[in-house]
């Protein structure tokens, strides 16, 4: 199992992700959203010129909100600092865009941005289409090194839906997810699989994948309830119960939609949403406040046991080890730990000291 870890991407952090080198983890991913953050190509440079080994990539990047020549670039230009060790983490955009008040990128739109991106990644020329007008486009001055693109940088693609993960089959180096049922997972992995067969391409050996996922190391006698518990899971918990929320909005607000973990404070979040200040097309702003940094105070009674349980790796450090191998056995083999912005560093140190080394 890989150790990874996601963070509020603060341009003040990147000594962070030093920090969990020395502790041992094997990987950082370092999230891109605009209106909530600082600059994580910014927060990468700094960060790979101050480590050695750990493997440094976004957390993930955003098609939306820029070009693929410019991602494409971008993160040659981190590999060109960590060469060998910078990756490319990318969806179509569920928190970047929608604090905009948009919708992700559409799948059609997103194929097309990752062929532009992992053909100029290869080096070679590619047909780009801008405004309407397509010109082939290809690096220039690539001996000179402003970019690294010797070094293969993969491409872990972030999907959930079926089309994403066929895309993911079709252009991934691996896949990024927030966890499911089994069911849910296995229906993925086919649709990947499925990508994949349809591109002409085997996946590659290891495909890597890797859960993006809240956590909390329980002492004996802690239970779920207790606020420690809340505090370092609840940014995490209550991110996915937005998420849930725009997806059950979206696609026609059918009850099916909802994770069965939410379903017992359902109506009660549905309240707030109505009750919010802001008129139904700005909205979007205090509904993600808070995203994956901090529990909003009024979200505190939507932290249930069953919504801890169900979105996050949580229990003592045996019970943890046998949720990984749950997550082995569906076939992932790394987690990306994102706790609340004042607990990060007791999180990551929770696991490295009292979980990594019984699986290590």
């Amino acid at each position: 199992m890989e150790f990874g870890i996601c963070f509020d991407t603060h341009i003040d952090k990147w000594d962070l992700i030093r920090y969990v080198e020395e502790l041992g983890y094997d990987r950082a991913w370092v999230p891109d959203s605009q209106m909530i953050w600082s600059d994580c190509y910014a927060v990468m440079a700094l960060a790979a010129q101050a480590t050695k080994r750990i493997k440094i990539g976004t957390g993930v990047a955003i098609p939306g909100t820029r070009l693929a020549p410019v991602t494409a670039h971008s993160i040659a230009t981190i590999n060109e600092i960590a060469p060998g060790r910078t990756f490319l983490g990318i969806g179509t955009g569920h928190t970047a865009m929608r604090v905009m008040g948009q919708h992700p990128m559409r799948i059609k739109e997103f194929r097309e941005y990752l062929r532009v991106v992992r053909t100029l990644l290869k080096g070679e020329a590619v047909e780009y289409t801008y405004a309407g007008r397509t010109r082939e486009i290809q690096f220039l001055h690539q001996d000179l090194h402003y970019l690294d693109l010797e070094h293969p940088i993969p491409i872990y693609v972030a999907a959930n839906g079926p089309k994403a993960c066929e895309i993911a089959g079709e252009f991934g180096d691996g896949w990024v997810t927030a966890v499911g049922s089994p069911a849910e997972v296995k229906a993925q992995r086919t649709m990947i699989d499925q990508g994949a067969r349809k591109a002409g391409r085997e996946l590659p050996n290891p495909f890597d994948t890797t859960a993006l996922i809240g956590g909390c190391v329980l002492r004996p006698g802690e239970k779920l309830t207790d606020d420690r518990v809340i505090d370092e899971t609840g940014s995490f918990v209550s991110a996915i119960l937005h998420f849930a929320y725009e997806i059950w909005k979206d696609m026609g607000k059918k009850d099916e939609l909802i994770p069965p973990y939410f379903a017992n404070v359902w109506d009660q979040y549905l309240a707030r949403v109505e009750d919010m200040s802001l008129p139904e097309q700005a909205r979007f702003r205090q509904i993600h406040d808070g995203h994956c940094t901090y529990l909003q105070p009024g979200e505190r009674k939507f932290m249930t046991p069953e919504a801890i349980k169900g979105s996050c790796l949580v229990g003592t450090p045996e019970e943890i080890v046998h949720q990984l191998s749950e997550l082995e056995k569906l076939g992932i083999h790394g987690i990306s730990l994102l706790p609340p912005a004042e607990f990060q560093r007791k999180v990551f140190r929770d696991f490295s000291e009292l979980v990594m080394p019984l699986v290590r």
